[in-house]
């Protein structure tokens, strides 16, 4: 049993319904960037640039993709404002918000993996 809230699957059946909706997450959450991008919008309303230069190592056409990508599954917000020049942001959505507990319970086994792993 992996904790008291997941109980062991007793049949293959209940084995696929417990993976099917893990992997629907992992699929949309999968890839290199796409977690740093919320988490980085978690903390505000975020214009491209400003996007480009908080996560590091990120190509403008990598961030263009994941943004796409989270906003066709309504995770992220796209605004377009009537200035001059034109002003885009970017704003994690409710339905994105709701992701704040998964990524703080990776933080926080993350943190006790590396601990374990090599003692910091």
């Amino acid at each position: 049993m992996i904790n008291k809230k997941i109980a062991k699957p007793s049949s293959t059946g209940e084995c696929i319904k417990m993976l099917l909706p893990v992997r629907d997450s992992l699929d949309i959450l999968n890839g290199k960037w796409k977690l740093p991008i919320i988490i980085a919008l978690s903390y505000g309303s975020k214009r491209f640039k400003e996007l480009q230069r908080e996560i590091s190592g990120i190509t403008a056409k990598a961030l263009s993709k994941e943004l796409k990508d989270l906003e066709v599954n309504q995770l992220v917000k796209r605004a377009v404002f009537d200035t001059k020049p034109v002003t885009v942001e970017y704003t994690l959505t409710d339905y994105g918000q709701t992701l704040d507990k998964v990524i703080i319970e990776l933080r926080n086994w993350g943190v006790k993996h590396r601990k374990r792993i090599i003692g910091k």
